[in-house]
């Protein structure tokens, strides 16, 4: 069985397969991916000659011309919306991609004052232009694989080669090799197959939508994954530490910056332990507290008919119910409602003698905190931590805070991304990354544990 007759075979109720013969050649495409105008242009406009020569790559102008050596590589190409060309034995796949993606757009979930305006989006060619206008140099590397038996989604890992750790580079490529599925549509699927899901309620990887962050991780020696049809990246490996470090502390003079670090690390445990804190004093450490603040917070909560453990569950309950559908909503109203969904039941609920005033200053504090993190994982990881510790308090007061802080720091210094301590640059101890995070300093080198090559530059 010829080619042509396996294809109209296997595309037998495909509506969008369209076969061409011109003169002794056949043009084959999927009109739903192509440009027409690029089939005028590249094929059709230059086969109406009087004589087709042997060698047809010398009548094509297109840019992008493949030789094609198997079936499948001919459907692969033929289902990524190629142009494939037959002519006698010879077979050639010409890109004539059509327009299928957005423009580019300006960041809507890392947005800043200043810096760079571009973000991803869901065409890949776009994405790599995007990070290499802003890397230009041929140590910068990229990977393709196709993972899906279904999808085929093209999925790339970049790299500075003579920066990066040789090592970290294999293993992404071992799982990214070992992943068996039907298909992927999107880099938050594919992540879960690069990293155990039940290892640690924080998150592995970081996502990102901007290029002025993906190349700023590729210089430090870290890897990237781009996917196609995804508007995001991966970075790999990230720590903590990442996640109080955005991309606008970049673009702002370092001893303001220095103080919003450190405001970020005091909000960061205020959202974890501040109910746990209150519920303590309230139930078991009345004296901690003086005993004029004491006997204010006992006043407030004259007529509440429920335990403090259970009136700060059932308020941490409901604002994370207006978190959530603030989320869903559509971005033009979820604030809004969020807000005055907020504000009415929690003066319907202060007035009706459900919660106290009190409770709902620790948990408005609470929250508010928390929405310095943008990251929705490390939001998440935060709340499920916040439990922990209240139940702790629940059970044992202070001591069982203590306790829970110490679980809390033993589980994030025991968590590894792909080998790399969770921690780092903490423990262990690295000044180079400590300036590139936690601090902003000059820095002329980077960390040892991410790149081979150390020196960096002035700073």
């Amino acid at each position: 069985m010829s080619i042509l007759e396996n294809i109209k075979k296997d595309y037998q109720k495909v509506s969008d397969l369209v076969i061409k013969d011109i003169k002794s050649i056949h043009v084959i495409y999927l009109e739903t991916l192509v440009s027409q105008d690029k089939i005028n242009e590249y094929i059709l406009k230059f086969t109406n000659v009087y004589r087709i020569p042997k060698d047809i790559k010398k009548l094509i102008p297109s840019p992008n011309i493949k030789n094609i050596s198997s079936y499948d590589e001919l459907k692969l190409f033929l289902e990524t919306g190629f142009t494939i060309i037959i002519n006698k034995e010879q077979i050639i796949a010409i890109e004539t991609k059509g327009e299928l993606t957005r423009s580019i757009e300006t960041p809507s979930t890392e947005p800043t004052l200043y810096g760079a305006k571009d973000s991803l989006n869901e065409n890949f060619q776009t994405n790599l232009g995007l990070i290499k206008r802003r890397i230009k140099s041929e140590h910068l590397k990229d990977e393709t694989f196709n993972i899906g038996r279904f999808s085929k989604t093209m999925v790339n890992i970049l790299y500075i080669d003579n920066i990066v750790e040789k090592d970290l580079v294999l293993k992404v490529r071992q799982k990214l090799n070992n992943i068996v599925i039907d298909g992927i549509n999107d880099i938050g699927e594919l992540k879960q197959f690069l990293h155990k899901d039940d290892e640690n309620v924080f998150a592995a990887f970081r996502i990102t939508e901007r290029p002025d962050v993906i190349s700023k991780s590729l210089l430090i020696g870290k890897i990237i994954i781009l996917m196609d049809t995804s508007p995001y990246a991966l970075i790999i490996p990230t720590f903590l530490a990442d996640f109080i470090n955005p991309i606008s502390d970049d673009y702002t003079k370092s001893i303001n910056v220095n103080f919003l670090k450190i405001l970020r690390f005091f909000c960061f445990f205020l959202s974890l332990i501040t109910p746990a804190i209150y519920i303590s004093i309230m139930t078991f450490n009345q004296e901690t507290i003086p005993t004029n603040l004491l006997l204010n917070f006992q006043n407030q909560r004259t007529g509440v008919p429920f335990p403090s453990i259970v009136e700060c569950i059932i308020t941490l309950i409901t604002c994370e119910i207006l978190r959530e559908s603030d989320i869903r909503f559509p971005s033009k109203y979820g604030s809004a409602i969020s807000i005055l969904g907020g504000l009415v039941l929690g003066e319907a609920a202060v007035s009706a003698g459900i919660v106290s005033p009190i409770m709902i200053i620790v948990v408005a504090l609470t929250f508010i905190s928390s929405m310095i993190f943008t990251d929705l994982e490390i939001m998440n990881a935060i709340r499920m931590w916040r439990f922990l510790f209240l139940l702790a308090a629940c059970f044992y007061g202070l001591y069982g805070v203590g306790l829970t802080f110490i679980f809390f720091l033993t589980n994030l210094a025991s968590y590894e991304t792909f080998g790399k301590p969770y921690l780092f640059p903490i423990a262990p101890l690295d000044k180079s990354y400590i300036k590139e995070t936690l601090i902003k300093m000059r820095n002329k080198k980077r960390s040892k544990m991410l790149s081979k090559n150390t020196y960096k530059g002035e700073a």
